[in-house]
């Protein structure tokens, strides 16, 4: 299969060249919507999007947390807080009203930050609120794939 048509089979044609709909964690890009207020901006995601078109998703935000909020772990399959409170119902409604952004928006890929409960691709926190990784995915990530959609770690690109 010539490049172009592997090119095409993702990507729609505009101007007689190729331009992907990428999905991007908002955080990635420089939005402040991280749980401490901050972001996880990355030089990576500015080049790889260079030249396409960016549709910036923050499942946390749109689930109706605040900015800043406090950190969320999975625990036994449940987004929780270090003193037990579930959180679960906004991660899972932000993941929700995130999938339908991407579906309308038609986006062909989706780039997420690593080790969210949101967003977490291959590995996420283990809920124990040590720092301690396992592999897993969030919410969202999982959501996604579920759907069908091709969803990339940032720490892959």
């Amino acid at each position: 299969m010539l490049i172009e048509d592997r090119v095409s089979s993702i990507c729609k044609k505009y101007q007689g060249g190729f331009v992907m709909k990428i999905a991007v964690s908002a955080c990635l890009l420089g939005e402040n919507c991280k749980y401490n207020g901050g972001n996880n901006y990355s030089e990576k995601v500015r080049d790889y999007t260079k030249g396409n078109e960016v549709i910036p998703v923050c499942p946390e935000v749109l689930g109706g947390l605040s900015i800043p909020r406090e950190p969320a772990e999975i625990v036994n399959g449940i987004v929780s807080l270090n003193d037990g409170t579930s959180v679960d119902k906004e991660f899972r409604e932000g993941a929700r009203r995130a999938l339908e952004t991407v579906k309308e928006q038609n986006a062909d890929i989706v780039i997420l930050q690593s080790r969210s409960p949101s967003c977490g691709v291959n590995a996420i926190y283990d809920g124990s609120f040590s720092g301690r990784i396992i592999s897993g995915q969030g919410v969202f990530a999982d959501l996604l794939r579920r759907n069908g959609m091709k969803v990339i770690d940032v720490e892959d690109l």
